[in-house]
């Protein structure tokens, strides 16, 4: 959030000039959205008291209103007009209905429920828990916001570009006289990330000051807008292939998409895209595309990057669960570091809704016989055990409704373990798995398909699985483990007095382990003689690091019949994160990364998984899952997965780059890095040079060429950058994607922040040519 200055005091006049331009920003901002006559926009619009709830004590009233651009929320003390606050509504993750926040249950009371909302933000960014005068008044407020949300989102790129230019230029009009000067123009270009020079801007504003009276207004503004947001690029690409009375036929566009994006189409194809996104309706009748219509298509998932058809799930969901990759996260629950962050339930959800398929539950004993989830030996806050089954009952299969596995790191007493049994069946009910699926002992785990909606407990076990089918008596509650694994952080283990502390463990808990029983690493001999498929070992991130590096085909042979898990070295107290690529070259499936971090490993994570429908679960391929294979992802020997490819990407422009600084006068310096990462040899990094003070339109035309061994295990990541030559570049946004999703030809990058939002409006846009090598 950010304060907002106050303005000079202004004259009558000036007042009455500002208010009538206000209304009918709004009318057109409504307008523009869809949603002119709506009653909850409206309502949002003349804004109303909230009752902010921070703690038990701390409720305060505060007046919270829509501006009239439409997307910024303004909020103020009722005491005192010192306190002024705004925040964008594309800032907002989720509205929350209810008492669904851990806050407001925890302070409100249940007669608020139906008053009760909650604002929750993308990034760390602290949510809102408010309380409305009404049931009535709170619908209003949650119906209108998401309606905002839901349309700014679905506004076209041109429509969104068009709304975001026409807000600065209404602010850069200081006079509110619907006119601009030379002045306010080029206050207006350092707005939108220009800086031009004095000549730049004086001939830009004579071009368009047709009228030659010192200002521009009306039409003039619009042929300002024109020049402004005119893609030179584009218009070489279209006029290329536009042959028909300067537009594109069907037959036009079938010959675009046949030699420059390498489809496989047809005619009917270019049709459809035609009657899909021409905004002309005399040039739709007439089957054609103008320039605007391709601009359109180009935006669209059809013009995006990354291949349409990997946005569903594609790949054989039927092998064994060891025979993916699989979206893992480690300590869950930590909103931030390791040693005093946060511990919270909706640092689940938030992994969950981003398709992670492996959580991690730290529990230890807690008090009033309630068992908690924290960082052990930390200052990081508890949350309840019984309070992280409920939040994962309830989001589990939002994004994937492929199985999620719960990781127990479990400290606690035998008495307490009973409990988390006893929540872990009550709450998960029958989509727990109690049991193997099938009468018989199975010989290999289920697939991902097969255990569609359910949950999979990863602990301890203490006897054999096969023991279920045997009519000897099972262990009971006072049997003890042999060994403890390697499980708990790097920390944990120092703590301990011998690494080989037995660990009592409660029947009822140990008895709904059934796929993932965790077991002690001993070498990959001992582990191909006595490990069954149904144990899985967990190694620290130094560990997995060196056996990839140095037995790298054992590891993947270890790796073909049973699960492993990775994890960072307790040292990260930063929650930072490690090299997830290694790790997947030796075909490890739960690689477990801090969530909560934004950092580079998790763009790759993010972007191994953005294919199959982000469903948590990606197939590997088929020299890891071949017990023959000889594949070594150092030595690269002979073998069907050297496919030498040459990746040749053209960097050619950029679009609407935020600024990465609040001052005024900071105009971005972009510089883009495009990397491939994977095998050791298909590992590189290139860059193009810097273009000076301009983040609104930068243009490149800059041609690299990769070699690339091993495509399917390569990720490709573009980024921006703010260069600097004094200090460390600053990051404006990357896009992450498997090089095996790339599409060939022209196409938009879409970009994503630190937290892995999109950045409205914002892209990259490139050439992409994938051939064999020589």
């Amino acid at each position: 959030m950010q304060c907002v200055r106050r303005q000079p005091a202004r004259t009558k006049s000036q007042e009455s000039l500002y208010r009538a331009q206000m209304k009918t920003t709004a009318r057109n901002n409504m307008k523009h959205l869809g949603l002119e006559d709506d009653g909850d926009l409206q309502f949002l619009m003349n804004g109303g008291d909230l009752l902010k709830v921070r703690s038990g004590s701390w409720k305060k009233t505060r007046y919270y209103k829509l501006q009239e651009d439409c997307k910024t929320m303004w909020h103020e003390s009722k005491k005192t007009l010192k306190s002024k606050q705004t925040f964008s509504v594309e800032d907002i993750d989720e509205v929350r209905t209810g008492r669904q926040t851990e806050s407001l249950r925890k302070y409100t009371e249940e007669s608020v429920e139906g008053r009760a909302f909650s604002i929750l933000f993308k990034g760390r960014q602290k949510g809102l828990d408010l309380i409305a005068r009404s049931e009535e008044e709170a619908k209003k407020w949650v119906g209108g916001l998401e309606k905002v949300i839901s349309n700014i989102k679905n506004l076209t790129p041109q429509k969104k570009t068009e709304h975001w230019i026409y807000s600065c230029l209404r602010k850069a009009d200081k006079n509110f006289d619907n006119k601009i000067s030379q002045k306010e123009l080029k206050s207006f270009l350092r707005d939108i990330n220009i800086e031009v020079s004095e000549d730049y801007a004086e001939m830009l504003f004579q071009k368009c000051d047709k009228s030659k009276c010192g200002f521009l207004e009306g039409k003039e503004i619009e042929h300002f807008y024109e020049i402004l947001t005119q893609r030179e690029e584009i218009d070489v690409i279209y006029e290329e292939y536009a042959k028909t009375d300067g537009l594109m036929s069907a037959a036009d566009l079938l010959n675009f998409l046949l030699h420059e994006q390498k489809e496989d189409v047809s005619q009917n194809d270019a049709l459809q895209l035609i009657e899909k996104y021409e905004l002309d309706e005399n040039a739709k009748a007439k089957q054609q595309m103008t320039k605007d219509g391709f601009l359109m298509y180009l935006h669209q998932p059809e013009g995006l990057i990354s291949n349409l058809a990997h946005e569903n799930v594609y790949q054989d969901m039927n092998q064994p669960l060891n025979h993916y990759f699989i979206s893992s996260s480690h300590n869950t629950y930590l909103l931030e570091d390791q040693l005093k962050g946060p511990s919270s339930t909706e640092a689940y959800i938030k992994a969950l809704l981003k398709g992670c398929r492996c959580v991690e539950l730290d529990c230890w004993d807690g008090s009033d016989g309630e068992p908690v989830i924290y960082h052990g030996y930390t200052l990081t806050s508890k949350v309840l055990f019984k309070d992280v089954i409920k939040a994962i009952q309830e989001n589990a299969f939002k994004t994937s409704e492929y199985p999620l596995i719960l990781s127990l790191e479990n400290h606690c007493s035998v008495e307490q373990q009973k409990i988390m049994a006893q929540h872990l069946i009550s709450i998960l009910g029958s989509a727990l798995i109690t049991k193997p699926l099938g009468d018989q002992m199975p010989t290999c785990l289920p697939s991902p398909e097969e255990l569609k909606g359910r949950f999979i407990v990863k602990g301890k076990r203490l006897d054999k699985l096969e023991d279920m089918f045997s009519e000897s008596k099972t262990a009971d509650e006072e049997s003890v483990t042999e060994e403890e694994d390697d499980e708990g952080d790097e920390e944990d283990q120092e703590k301990k007095s011998s690494k080989t502390k037995l660990l009592k463990l409660a029947k009822e808990l140990s008895d709904i382990v059934i796929y993932c029983k965790s077991v002690h690493f001993h070498g990959f001999e001992d582990s191909q003689d006595k490990q069954s498929f149904y144990e899985m070992a967990s190694f620290k991130e130094g560990k997995a690091v060196k056996l990839a590096e140095e037995s790298a085909n054992d590891y993947i042979h270890h790796n073909i019949d049973k699960l492993s898990r990775i994890y960072p070295a307790g040292l990260r107290t930063d929650s930072s994160n490690y090299n997830p690529v290694p790790l997947w070259n030796a075909g490890c499936q739960i690689v477990a990364l801090n969530f909560q971090t934004a950092c580079p490993e998790m763009d790759l994570n993010r972007g191994l998984f953005l294919q199959n429908g982000q469903s948590g679960y990606n197939l590997k391929p088929s020299y890891l899952r071949d017990r023959d294979t000889k594949f070594d992802p150092i030595t690269l020997p002979d073998g069907p997965w050297l496919k030498n490819k040459t990746l040749h990407v053209m960097v050619i422009s950029a679009q609407q780059l935020p600024k990465v600084s609040e001052r005024k006068s900071s105009i971005v310096d972009p510089v883009v890095k495009v990397q491939v990462y994977g095998v050791p040899a298909d590992t590189t990094m290139v860059e193009t040079q810097y273009i000076e003070n301009n983040g609104f339109n930068p243009m490149w035309n800059e041609n690299f060429q990769f070699d690339v061994r091993v495509p399917d295990l390569a990720l490709v990541r573009f980024s921006i950058e703010d260069y600097d030559s004094s200090s460390n570049n600053e990051f404006i946004g990357q896009y992450t994607l498997p090089f095996n999703s790339l599409k060939k030809g022209y196409h938009h990058v879409p970009l994503l922040t630190k937290n892995g939002d999109h950045l409205s409006s914002a892209g990259l846009f490139v050439h992409i040519m994938v051939v064999d090598a020589e």
